[in-house]
């Protein structure tokens, strides 16, 4: 009855490769009626995919050949084996990834040492690497020139078999990676294991010992140093190139503030209003301005290039010289874009020898374009 039939599948007996395919007997079944034994442990997989893959080529000759000699009887019986070959593959594949699945998930819970876990481990990975050695087996594009144009075969040979196969990849690839992560576990329990089992042994055998202060040491061991290292001490290094601009920006908010008070004090203050006639200002250049105009005014005079020492050399100047030249180069920038346009400055100088990106001026050319 229909009923019936649903149970035997929810119990695992009977299965539906296919919505439109009939019930068919599982595979542990079948060989279970066949006579055949089956390891209690789930350690046994069958990688004999190529051999399979043999058979199906056979049996697809067959089929093809009793179809052009019109022998529908023996084509109908290669047929019936071929799709049973077919869905015995597949399930073959799937039932293999099942009892790798199952025995991660238990983390091979049938062995109790932590060592036989590791060996049992080792051994699944290499049956993994078989399996995945023996879907390489699969040719589909010699699968599909044996199906050919016939709908039948090109199902059973082509659709399901490729279903299954990247299925069956897929899920390989993932147990691969979760063995690979329960070894690493396994060896980090055997490793805690035998520094515990030590630890004891020691203490059996040294009953007095006590631990020293560890914390007192100078090397520490590794084995106890595992807390985060304590900062050394610290203080700020005015001298340090890459925290110029944030020392510069404090000392002007700093100067800003100090102005800004000094300024809000002074008018705070009461401050006379002088009535009287204002006299007038006389405005007189800077003498250091002057005296850069003149030098400007020589260049272009003498319409040779020269140097601000040079100049500053010939009428024998008072100032400065680092003001000097800081100054021709202040009256350079503040010329409007269009006169800049006459002139070419040229910087000479050299780098630091222990800071770079600084560049230290020691005279500057002048000249006309």
């Amino acid at each position: 009855s229909p009923k019936i039939l649903e149970q035997l599948v929810q119990l695992g007996v009977l299965w539906r490769p296919d919505p439109q395919s009939e019930l068919r007997l599982k595979s542990a079944v079948r060989t279970l009626l066949e006579g055949s034994l089956q390891d209690e442990r789930n350690r046994t997989i069958n990688a004999n995919i190529g051999a399979s893959l043999a058979s199906l080529k056979t049996l697809a000759e067959h089929y093809k050949e009793s179809l052009h000699y019109n022998k529908y009887n023996e084509a109908a019986a290669y047929m019936s084996d071929l799709t049973e070959h077919v869905y015995q593959l597949s399930e073959s594949l799937s039932n293999s990834v099942r009892v790798m699945f199952s025995r991660i998930n238990n983390e091979f819970g049938y062995v109790s040492s932590v060592d036989a876990k590791i060996r049992e481990n080792e051994l699944a990975q290499g049956q993994v690497t078989d399996l995945l050695s023996q879907l390489e087996c699969f040719r589909f594009d010699e699968l599909s020139e044996i199906a050919g144009s016939n709908r039948e075969l090109r199902h059973l040979l082509v659709v399901s078999l490729q279903q299954r196969f990247s299925k069956a990849a897929q899920e390989l690839s993932v147990v691969q990676a979760r063995l690979l992560d329960l070894l690493g576990r396994f060896r980090e329990f055997r490793g805690r294991t035998r520094l515990l089992k030590g630890y004891l042994l020691h203490m059996e055998q040294q009953p007095d010992f006590v631990p020293g202060n560890y914390a007192n040491l100078t090397h520490v061991p590794v084995l106890f140093n595992q807390t985060a290292s304590i900062i050394k001490p610290a203080s700020v290094d005015v001298n340090s190139v890459e925290h110029e601009e944030d020392y510069h920006s404090m000392v002007a908010s700093l100067s800003h503030i100090h102005k800004r008070q000094g300024q809000q004090e002074a008018e705070n203050k009461q401050q006379d209003i002088d009535v009287t006639e204002q006299s007038t200002v006389a405005l007189e250049k800077d003498p250091l301005q002057a005296a850069v105009e003149e030098y400007f005014c020589d260049v272009i005079d003498s319409g040779q290039p020269k140097t601000a020492l040079t100049y500053y050399q010939e009428k024998a100047l008072s100032f400065d010289k680092e003001v000097w030249i800081y100054q021709v180069i202040g009256g350079y920038q503040a010329l409007a874009d269009q006169e800049k346009q006459f002139f070419a400055l040229d910087p000479h100088g050299e780098n630091d020898k222990t800071y770079t990106g600084n560049f230290y001026i020691n005279d500057i050319t002048l000249g006309l374009r």
